[in-house]
């Protein structure tokens, strides 16, 4: 009997500090979505290049504000500044750009994760389309780079 009192005793304990943990939000996706595209914002607002870059990267930067208001509708907002980024290694433009490309394809694939809430399939949908425009400007911009530097 006193065995299983303790028993008891221990998961109640563990109930509670199970209740106590915060949950994780119900879609982390899209959180991390939210601080790839802030960093890919980050790589192509700073950056020097010529008008035909600077072209490119002022629509993605654009296409990734739209992409960010799609998903803070469509999930919890963190309330992080849009101009919060990583600590900037790349040195290079050329460098820049590709770590833009490569967050924006980490935030694609974070974002194209299934919604089971049907009240927002569209707010995601419309976020996915904006991040594929981004990704294609910021394409667009390191090609234009590279035929710069050539």
């Amino acid at each position: 009997m006193r065995k299983f009192l303790i028993l008891i005793s221990l998961l109640a304990a563990g109930i509670g500090v199970a209740q106590a943990q915060p949950l994780p939000g119900r879609h982390p996706g899209y959180l991390h979505a939210l601080s790839d595209l802030r960093a890919a914002r980050w790589f192509l607002y700073h950056q020097a290049g010529d008008s035909r870059v600077y072209a490119h990267e002022d629509l993605g930067i654009r296409e990734i504000d739209a992409a960010i208001g799609e998903i803070k509708r469509a999930s919890i907002d963190d309330g992080k500044d849009l101009d919060d980024h990583p600590a900037v290694d790349a040195k290079e433009h050329g460098s820049r750009l590709l770590k833009a490309i490569e967050t924006l394809k980490k935030a694609r694939d974070d974002v194209s994760g299934e919604e089971d809430n049907p009240e927002v399939r569209e707010l995601r949908h419309r976020a996915l389309e904006h991040v594929n425009r981004a990704l294609k400007e910021a394409e667009a911009a390191h090609k234009d780079w590279l035929q710069d530097v050539r």
